[in-house]
């Protein structure tokens, strides 16, 4: 490093831990030279095969020589990047049941490409032919309506750029010994998309709500027929029918031809392929409403229809089975999200939560909707453990793990949103833990199957 350089991240320097002013990377005269590289353990061996072969045939550099493809009719990625994919785990008895996460890790920006969003499924993705299939609103209403999806296309439309998070990601985290897996591999049930289609409003109060009406039971139109209830109240307010997923038509695996939008709230409510909604008096007490989704807690009681995802963060890199190749100058880069609204600041600690800093929030910063947080920090070569905490504008801040199961017990196996532990050793190999007196086994301790309902 040279002088110049050396000055400007003492200048900067905001933490002994060796985090620097969030705006560094904005500053003139810095010299990017400086910053050094990750490797991913996964890709390491692919990428000194790629290097040695590049360096074998440096001189042959046939695209620059040689006409490239033609047009295509649907773009896809380059077969370069073929490392960014979803991750499957389903259930072994059930194929068609389980989830693909979104490899938050391999990713950067704010909005999760269409082939990347992650996948709940309980039987299977259904094939259905769009000029057959029918929306049924009934129940407590003045009228019956049924809605063809060309009919829905013709009602006035709106967009909104919001998340959705399963109420099982990172349930991992519930259980005694920390997950092993890379950060978007068991907290990647999560995705944001801009979502465009027509307001559930605009269509109940065409069929006419009894005032008796308090619980909207919405059903898919899958093989397991999922069925959730969702409050009359919050149907009203921002509920929408999407249509489109980042201004094309949804895909099969997220909800083709239409599916159910709730912002902010857990993903078992955006019921996908959805043909069914009654206006009731009462919640349906499905399956994903009493035998799941419902949770003990220490005072004996349990939590039921919680609905909202609280604030969370997670540091995407480094994270897990990354390898800092060297001391020096990175960028600690992660997403944070809130159910209950705009994220108001995220702090990143580079020890181990002893002190804070304010990371730089990637604007614009959504309602409901991905925060791309990111600070400049100068790894001095020493084991360490690296944080992250989000804090959205109710004033709500993420928990450590050790207060969220001071809240909710070990008996859990949704909502899990505490804050994550990277520890880096002194070969810069980057892995999940928990502070040391969490990692105690005790009688209570549960395992998370692998029912990801």
């Amino acid at each position: 490093m040279d002088r110049k350089n050396d000055r400007y991240l003492k200048e900067n320097q905001v933490a002994e831990n060796g985090l620097l002013d969030r705006r560094l990377f904005l500053k003139k005269g810095l010299q990017f030279g400086v910053i050094t590289s990750l490797a991913s353990t996964v890709t390491i061996s692919s990428a000194k095969d790629k290097q040695s072969t590049s360096q074998n045939k440096s001189s042959d550099l046939t695209w620059m020589h040689e006409p490239g493809k033609s047009f295509s009719t649907y773009g896809l990625p380059s077969k370069f990047e073929d490392n960014v994919l979803r991750y499957p785990s389903q259930n072994e008895a059930v194929p068609g049941n389980g989830v693909s996460w979104t490899p938050l890790h391999l990713m950067e920006g704010a909005i999760t490409p269409n082939g990347l969003h992650f996948e709940r499924h309980h039987n299977g993705v259904p094939q259905i032919d769009p000029k057959k299939h029918r929306l049924l609103i009934h129940g407590l209403a003045k009228k019956d309506l049924i809605f063809t999806i060309d009919d829905l296309l013709r009602y006035p439309m709106q967009s909104k750029t919001c998340f959705i998070e399963c109420g099982g990601n990172s349930n991992s985290g519930w259980n005694s010994q920390p997950s092993m897996a890379e950060a978007g591999y068991f907290n990647g049930m999560v995705s944001c998309s801009e979502w465009t289609g027509v307001s559930l409003s605009i269509l109940l109060e065409e069929a006419g709500v009894d005032k008796k009406a308090k619980w909207l039971i919405a059903e898919g139109a899958d093989a397991f027929a999922m069925q959730v209830s969702i409050p009359m109240k919050k149907a009203l307010d921002d509920a929408f029918l999407g249509l489109y997923q980042n201004g094309e038509r949804i895909r099969p695996e997220n909800g083709y031809p239409v599916r159910l939008i709730v912002p902010g709230w857990e993903g078992v409510l955006n019921v996908k392929w959805v043909h069914r909604l009654k206006l009731s008096n009462r919640p349906v007490m499905a399956r994903n409403e009493t035998s799941r989704y419902t949770e003990l807690q220490p005072s004996g009681k349990a939590r039921m229809f919680t609905f909202v995802m609280q604030a969370k963060s997670l540091i995407t890199s480094p994270s897990a089975h990354m390898i800092l190749k060297q001391s020096g100058l990175y960028q600690i880069t992660g997403l944070a999200w809130s159910g209950k609204g705009k994220i108001k600041k995220v702090e990143v600690s580079a020890d181990g939560g002893h002190s804070w800093a304010e990371a730089e929030l990637q604007e614009p910063v959504l309602d409901r909707a991905f925060t791309r947080f990111r600070i400049p920090w100068h790894w001095n070569g020493k084991p360490t453990i690296l944080k992250s905490r989000a804090t959205d504008e109710t004033g709500y801040v993420q928990p450590e793990r050790q207060q969220l199961l001071k809240e909710r017990g070990r008996q859990g196996f949704f909502h899990y949103n505490a804050i994550i532990n990277w520890h880096v050793d002194n070969d810069g190999f980057v892995s999940h833990v928990y502070d040391k007196d969490e990692t105690k086994k005790t009688n209570s301790d549960i395992s998370i199957d692998s029912d990801w309902n």
